[in-house]
């Protein structure tokens, strides 16, 4: 940097607090699976000694009930299928955060248990969960890209609102003290949460923890906050499993634990795209502390660095909103068996699914013969089908199913030949209005001039299903039962640091 623009930009620093210039940085254009945490390129110049960051008053978390996003709220509820590619517009109002997915992210597993001794017992740990020490390459703050190729964000900080847009590779920011173009900004508010967000009716509830690093490529905008990993559960529990009272306390415990697995599983995963998580449904939904609840905060805290292993590896925490009453394994994806993601039955002692509060317990919907033609040609490539040019459906078939009876291959047969889909991507092959089919657990029939399908269950059905969770929870079964039977044969661990 010459001596002209180092001073321009401490000019800039001064008269724009909280952002600093962090130097070149372009994202790869595509994730790759990586073991090692992801790699720090930031390059922060020595700050100036008249420079402070802003600290905003923290905004105070939503009080029970109040949520927008929460579980109860049916304008934006939908189940959980991490990871995924678009959010679902229809979703239940009894069901957590769900969307469509596209199988599971492939990564190098990370050891869980390669500390040098076992940490003491600690205090008030569950029965069989065993303290130790945190391994030195998970004892670092996670990366989340929170806004990933946006057009634009508005920060507001203090009384000010700043504008970032982008300019091919520069990040460009408007506002007091008219801040140049750089190559990267970092906010941070000295421990107070941030209010970052695409619109201004977003930002009015907006609340992160951490700090944010704003990032341009290709004229989009990229930001990834910065975070210690319980103050991101904090940021993901209400949204991944709603808003729960105290009965269901074992339930948020339970979501708390899943959630912290996956986001160690999956340090340094996505480390070409410059963080670790995404925080939509690719990964899992986290949007902040502004729905944060004393209860959700106490069940991340209760279970503080509680995580599930199984022969020394974090396991791959998958969860779903509903299973019907029968979980699956990863054969939906097409994808080798796990240990402990197994098919079997998730029924209460009367023979009924504990996940039958759900509105999705059993679903229906109607296809007309005119429009399914359009439909499966629209939707061919997103199913991973080679669907002919043809005028008519003849026949609609399960050919085989998977063991818990989820479809594995279903067959259409046309007026120009046969084709099929496999497993999970049944659901895209039905796409209509933006929303696929809740689950591939259904059957087809054909009524006159319509094809009823009718089904059980709303996500891919692998691991923890979250309704017969909290119905659990609800009958007293505390976090460790719960996870032991979704997740079989697994070891609790709790890390300290």
């Amino acid at each position: 940097m010459s001596s002209a623009r180092l001073k321009i930009f401490w000019l800039c620093l001064l008269a724009f607090p909280a952002i600093v210039f962090a130097g070149d940085f372009d994202l790869p254009e595509l994730p790759e699976a990586k073991n090692a945490p992801a790699k720090d390129t930031q390059i922060t110049p020595e700050p100036a000694k008249a420079f402070k960051p802003i600290a905003e008053p923290a905004a105070k978390p939503a009080p029970a009930g109040d949520a927008k996003d929460a579980t109860n709220d049916a304008s934006k509820d939908a189940p959980k299928d991490a990871p995924a590619k678009n959010m679902h517009k229809d979703a239940p109002k009894d069901a957590p955060e769900q969307s469509d997915y596209d199988g599971p992210v492939n990564f190098a597993p990370i050891e869980a248990t390669n500390v040098s001794d076992a940490h003491s017992a600690g205090a008030n740990l569950p029965a069989g969960i065993i303290a130790k020490k945190i391994p030195a390459n998970l004892n670092r703050p996670l990366q989340v890209g929170v806004f990933t190729g946006v057009k634009e964000l508005l920060w507001k900080s203090h009384d000010a609102t700043y504008k970032f847009t982008a300019e091919g590779n520069k990040v460009i920011a408007s506002g007091p003290g008219k801040p140049q173009p750089d190559s990267k900004y970092q906010i941070n508010t000295d421990g107070a949460c941030i209010a970052l967000a695409p619109s201004q009716k977003e930002l009015a509830s907006s609340c992160y923890p951490g700090s944010f690093t704003l990032t341009a490529k290709g004229g989009l905008l990229t930001a990834v906050n910065t975070v210690d990993v319980e103050e991101y559960l904090r940021g993901v529990v209400p949204y991944e499993i709603g808003k729960l009272d105290s009965s269901r306390f074992s339930a948020l415990e339970s979501q708390a634990i899943a959630a912290r697995t996956y986001a160690y599983k999956h340090f340094g995963s996505r480390e070409s795209m410059g963080f670790d998580v995404y925080a939509d449904t690719k990964d899992q939904v986290y949007k902040g502390l502004a729905s944060a609840t004393p209860l959700t905060d106490s069940a991340v805290k209760a279970t503080a660095g509680i995580v599930m292993t199984y022969n020394g590896e974090f396991i791959i925490a998958y969860y779903h909103s509903t299973c019907g009453g029968m979980s699956e394994t990863l054969a939906t994806w097409g994808r080798p068996d796990l240990p402990y993601l197994k098919s079997k039955p998730d029924l209460r002692p009367d023979g009924t699914p504990w996940c039958n509060e759900s509105s999705y317990s059993k679903w229906e919907r109607n296809f007309s013969e005119k429009e399914l033609p359009a439909l499966f040609k629209k939707n061919g490539k997103e199913a991973n089908a080679k669907v002919p040019e043809f005028k008519h459906v003849k026949a609609i078939g399960v050919k085989d199913t998977l063991a818990s009876g989820r479809i594995l291959t279903l067959e259409v047969t046309t007026d120009k030949g046969k084709f099929t889909v496999a497993g999970d991507k049944v659901r895209w092959l039905f796409k209509k209005n933006g929303t696929m089919l809740p689950s591939s657990f259904f059957r087809v029939k054909h009524h006159k001039q319509e094809w009823k399908i009718e089904g059980k269950g709303f996500g891919h059905g692998v691991g923890m299903c979250q309704m017969g969770v909290r119905a659990r929870s609800a009958a007293g079964q505390d976090f460790a039962t719960i996870l032991t039977h979704y997740y079989p044969g697994i070891t609790l661990e709790r890390f300290e640091k």
